[in-house]
C-alpha cells in the first residue's frame, strides 16, 4: 500500500521537529568546491571527505589548479579516500570539461552536470539543490533505506523510483529540506545496523520497525 499524502505530511512534520536544521554536511564555500566534495563522497563518509578537503581546498582553488599538477600528486592528496585513483582521474576530467565547455563555472542544469566525469543523477541533484537552490531530492543510501523502511517506497524500487515517489508525495518547495532531513534521520537515528526503533516517533507507522520490535 503506497503511503498517502496525509501520512507523508505527518512523516515530514516529524522529521522537521527531529532535525529542524538538517543541511549538507560537506564543507564548501562555492559550487566548485561542493561538486568536488560530492564526487569524493561516493562510498565515503562526509566526515572523512571534510578532513581531506580542508587541505585540498587550500591547495586547489580553480579547475586549472587540478590540471596543473601531475596525476600522481593529486592521487597522493586524495589517498585517505576510498577509490582515490578513480576519483582523481574523474576530477581532472571534470575540471577539463568545466574549462573547455563551461568557462570554468559549474553548470546549473541536470543534463549539463551529468555530462561531467564522476557526476551521476544523485550528485547532480545535490549540486542543483545545495549550490543553486533548485528543488531536488538526491537519493543516497540513507534516503533509500529510510524510504523503504517507512513504507514510502517498495523494497524492490530502484533509486530513480524512490526519487520519483518522494517527488510525488513531498511538496516541491520542501524537496531540498526533506532530502537533508531524511539523510539525518538515516545517519543519526534510523541507522543501517542498529536503528533506534524503541524511541522512534515514527514507529507506529513503520512496517520495518514493528517487525524489528517483535523479534527483540
Amino acid at each position: 500500500m503506497p503511503v498517502s499524502k496525509k501520512r507523508m505530511a505527518y512523516i515530514l512534520q516529524t522529521l522537521q521537529s527531529m532535525f529542524p536544521d538538517a543541511k549538507c554536511e560537506l564543507n564548501h564555500s562555492n559550487p566548485f568546491e561542493l561538486i568536488i566534495a560530492v564526487v569524493l563522497s561516493a562510498q565515503c563518509t562526509d566526515k572523512k571527505v571534510n578532513e581531506v578537503t580542508k587541505h585540498l581546498f587550500q591547495k586547489y582553488k580553480t579547475p586549472e589548479d587540478y590540471l596543473n599538477v601531475p596525476l600522481e600528486e593529486l592521487e597522493n592528496d586524495l589517498k585517505q579516500i576510498g577509490l582515490f585513483r578513480n576519483k582523481a582521474k574523474n576530477i581532472r576530467k571534470l575540471c577539463e570539461t568545466l574549462i573547455t565547455q563551461y568557462e570554468g563555472e559549474v553548470p546549473k542544469t541536470r543534463e549539463e552536470l551529468e555530462s561531467l566525469a564522476g557526476v551521476g543523477r544523485k550528485t547532480a541533484n545535490v549540486v542543483m539543490s545545495v549550490a543553486f537552490g533548485i528543488p531536488a531530492i538526491a537519493v543516497d543510501t540513507h534516503v533509500e533505506r529510510v524510504s523503504k523502511r517507512l513504507g514510502i517506497a517498495r523494497p524492490s524500487d530502484s533509486v530513480l523510483e524512490v526519487e520519483k515517489t518522494l517527488q510525488r508525495l513531498v511538496p516541491k518547495e520542501e524537496w531540498t529540506n526533506t532530502h537533508h532531513r531524511l539523510i539525518f534521520f538515516g545517519r543519526y537515528h534510523c541507522t543501517a545496523r542498529n536503528p533506534k526503533c524503541p524511541e522512534c516517533p515514527l514507529l507506529d507507522l513503520c512496517p520495518e520497525g514493528k517487525k524489528r520490535m517483535k523479534t527483540h
